[in-house]
């Protein structure tokens, strides 16, 4: 089939159709008749030569073709998309930045990384928190420009993405100074019974702390567990209780001399990756950026 009897509007209905799987919110939606846009989406299958939807009780599901072709379109509207989006940025004589990152990434890290960007007055800055998944959908979407995540994107041939390694930093024990600026402690072997807060199961340097604590048949008195570090720099900072988290996240703190380091293991280490889409326009901001970053560590 040529391609210039192929009807983008036709392949734009089933898209919005596809994502939605409703045919009567689709149509909606896009300001048309529930049977009008039947009929273009019956024209593209006649076109294709392929059944595009098979209905699931009250749903409308992408048949085999269907999802093949809906890839395609995801691609091609969500290119759409971000080409609007730098257009109208540089129409306005601005550099749009779309970053998402997980959330349970170092608020720290993240303005350590993307200070830059903030000096730059040409620079309009887009940041997302969320779930790694959400993330990568929206990244595969053509939403975002690139996801920070503290783990790489996990390998599947059929959502190619490029996991770009920017440093690692050591995970760290600390506690209030008034308690421990004299006294360190051997991390695991000395934290059985010890008041500690910790990172939540969600999180990757979890399961390295766990595993140490397992393999040395040690048991910490578990007294948080705390998803966001936000949450946690608060707790370290405020409970009187031993915490394991980056140093970067109670850094202010560190300096400060509310809180002190306590102890490291060289087997606890989180690290640090921007994620990409292969097809992503080089963007000349974010290579500068990630040429640049590279935590010490420590």
């Amino acid at each position: 089939m040529d391609l210039d009897k192929l009807n983008f509007r036709h392949l734009f209905y089933f898209w919005r159709v596809a994502k939605i799987g409703h045919l009567t919110r689709a149509a909606t939606e896009l300001h048309v008749s529930q049977s009008a846009l039947s009929a273009q989406i019956k024209q593209l299958e006649d076109r294709l030569g392929e059944p595009l939807f098979e209905r699931e009780r009250r749903r409308l599901s992408p048949t085999h073709t269907g999802q093949l072709v809906f890839s395609y379109a995801e691609d091609i509207f969500g290119l759409g998309q971000e080409m609007l989006g730098h257009v109208h940025g540089q129409r306005e004589g601005m550099v749009r930045m779309r970053l998402g990152s997980v959330a349970t990434m170092s608020r720290n890290y993240q303005e350590n990384l993307i200070r830059p960007l903030l000096m730059d007055p040409a620079v309009v800055l887009t940041l997302e928190s969320g779930l790694l998944h959400g993330l990568l959908e929206r990244l595969l979407q053509h939403k975002l420009d690139v996801v920070l995540a503290n783990q790489p994107a996990p390998s599947d041939p059929d959502r190619p993405l490029h996991s770009r390694f920017l440093g690692s930093q050591a995970i760290s024990l600390v506690g209030p100074a008034k308690d421990w600026s004299q006294r360190t402690l051997r991390v695991p072997f000395d934290l059985d019974g010890a008041d500690i807060a910790l990172p939540g199961p969600r999180n990757v340097f979890r399961a390295q702390f766990d595993a140490l604590c397992l393999s040395a048949g040690v048991k910490p008195r578990v007294r948080a567990e705390v998803d966001d570090m936000a949450m946690l720099r608060l707790i370290a900072r405020d409970s009187g209780w031993l915490a394991v988290l980056p140093e970067v996240v109670v850094q202010d703190e560190l300096q400060s001399g509310s809180l002190v380091t306590v102890g490291r293991s060289a087997e606890l280490q989180e690290h640090f990756y921007a994620i990409t889409t292969p097809r992503r326009q080089r963007i000349e901001w974010l290579d500068r950026l990630f040429e640049g970053a590279a935590p010490v560590q420590r």
